[in-house]
């Protein structure tokens, strides 16, 4: 066997010596001696139980394929299933809009900001306080109740040097989530194929099993057939069936580790775990010819811990910028308009101010001119009769009142531009820039712990490959040899040169050999994908 060849999971599960086609092909004695009554009906007892389960394999075999049909699945199908359904890469991958509404957040802030509001209110009949005083002291008593309403639209524009740094730091920050996102979808791809491995390595397991059951229900006959002809005491036939015993628990621990491997699947592609699967995909073994240098490139520019890792060093060289913003001047400007509304619920309290404004006017008219008669030269009086209280008035009044609630009076637009300039913060600028670069400077030890371990992994990695292949080449070595060792104590036996029990143990010993080469077949595959999560991208063809 030289390590060009390759090994399938085909060939895996091809018929090995001691398998259903060789045990069919060994011969079985030829009984035609005096029958032991014991033996009879320990034969006829299993043959019933057989054909029992014969027929009840027979009958609920169709009934579960027609309840449950079975899915083919690849590892391509499966990975594709998972990335869309995996419940925690989903979580994962959901940061991205985030971050991304994130940058646009940081670009808004360099735009001015503006608000809108309005509101109303009402204020009760009687009188107001002013102090000690109330509106019926001056005179303005039996107020009625009015009814305001109000406006203002405000424009204001902020800009620091961390406003304008915020753009920058928000895009690094994305960078960092899209990093991690793809963290979590190599973490994802390396549970799945580590799962979907589990599977086929449990289908070997149950087969191996199976054969062995197989091995030692033929053992069981052969010692039946061997007591018979008085070869062998009942002892051996005993030891026989006790050994198929442990076979056939054997195969029900495996079928139910099978099932649950199956269910772990399911559970990562964020199925239901009562689906029936058939995985198409075979992994081959064969010599690695990667080469480190090659693969230690690859892995520093895919490693996805290494990537997310320089992305976090990224944001930590901007927020050393932003932590220099402190000493920067702040400037912000800001402008305004309002207007309001005020309406009473009746008007008689105008008019009657305005008809006692009225009077006041003509009293002081005519007083007037009862001064200027007296004079020793009588100046012309005036006409008070043009003070009057006409309807037009009265009508402007109402009018007037008619303001509740869009009649806004507007009131003098505003403007004010401030700048501030930092002087002194108590060293609190001081303690943040040199924490930011504290903070930079374990990032870039981070980021060379990570390349450190990334190129030691990647040795490791290859050599366990390696060891792991040519691990499998001598396991099916010594599989053949076991298995013609089998052989050669079955011949023996039924020659009567050896006892059952070193019939079992070199059933034993092949059953062995079997666990050894399936255990470094997918030790091998185990290791590949280990190195795939290193280097951050698929090595299988």
């Amino acid at each position: 066997m030289t390590k060009q060849e390759m090994i399938s999971h085909a060939e895996i599960s091809r018929d090995q010596p001691g398998s259903r086609s060789a045990l069919n092909s060994m011969p079985i004695p030829n009984v035609s001696a005096k029958k032991d009554p014991s033996a009879v009906w320990l034969s006829s007892t299993k043959i019933s139980l057989s054909v029992l389960a014969l027929i009840a394999i027979s009958v609920t075999t169709p009934l579960c394929a027609q309840q449950l049909s079975t899915r083919s699945l690849s590892l391509d199908e499966a990975l594709r299933i998972a990335r869309e359904n995996n419940p925690s890469f989903l979580q994962s991958r959901n940061d991205e809009s985030l971050s991304n509404w994130d940058v646009r957040q940081a670009y808004a802030a360099l735009l001015p900001s503006a608000s809108v509001g309005s509101g109303v209110s009402w204020q009760g009949p009687g009188e107001q306080q002013f102090g000690s005083l109330t509106l019926g002291d001056l005179g303005f008593g039996d107020q009625p109740s009015y009814y305001f309403s109000n406006y203002n639209i405000g424009l204001n524009y902020s800009i620091d040097w961390r406003t304008i740094k915020g753009p920058a730091q928000a895009k690094a920050q994305r960078g960092v989530t899209l990093a991690q996102i793809d963290l979590a979808e190599a973490s994802l791809v390396s549970t799945v194929t580590n799962a979907y491995v589990e599977i086929l390595r449990q289908q070997e397991a149950l087969r191996l099993a199976e054969q062995q059951l197989e091995n030692s229900q033929f053992n069981l006959r052969l010692a039946q057939g061997q007591l018979e002809v008085g070869s062998v005491t009942p002892i051996d036939v005993g030891q026989a069936e006790v050994q198929v015993g442990r076979s056939e628990v054997t195969v029900l621990r495996t079928r139910n580790l099978l099932s649950t491997s199956k269910m772990r699947l399911l559970q990562q592609l964020g199925l239901r775990v009562n689906e029936d699967i058939a995985l198409s995909t075979e992994f081959t073994l064969s010599e690695p010819t990667w080469n480190l240098e090659t693969l230690t490139d690859m892995s520093l520019n895919r490693n996805p811990t290494l990537r997310a890792r320089r992305r976090s060093k990224e944001v930590a060289d901007i927020g050393i910028s932003s932590a220099r913003s402190s000493y920067f001047p702040s400037l912000s400007i800001s402008t305004g308009w309002s207007g309001f509304t005020r309406e009473a619920s009746n008007t008689d309290f105008q008019v009657v101010q305005a008809r006692a404004q009225v009077a006041s006017s003509v009293a002081q008219c005519v007083q007037t001119n009862n001064l200027y008669s007296r004079l020793a030269d009588p100046l012309p009086p005036f006409d008070c009769s043009r003070f009057a209280f006409t309807d037009e008035q009265r009508q402007g009044i109402i009018d007037g009142n008619r303001a509740f609630p869009f009649n806004f009076q507007g009131s003098p637009p505003s403007v004010s531009l401030r700048l501030q300039v930092p002087i002194f913060q108590g060293l609190s600028r001081e303690r943040n820039l040199q924490a930011a670069r504290l903070q930079r400077d374990d990032m870039v030890q981070q980021v060379r712990e990570q390349e450190l371990a990334l190129e030691a992994d990647l040795s490791i990695g290859t050599a366990n490959v390696q060891t792991a292949y040519e691990s499998a080449l001598l396991e099916e070595r010594n599989l053949e040899l076991a298995d013609q060792q089998l052989t050669l104590a079955r011949e023996r036996y039924q020659l009567g040169a050896i006892t059952f029990v070193e019939l079992v143990d070199a059933q034993t010993l092949l059953a062995q050999a079997e666990r050894d080469r399936i255990a470094a077949v997918f030790a091998y595959h185990d290791a590949v994908t280990s190195l795939e999560v290193l280097v951050g991208t698929s090595l299988r063809n």
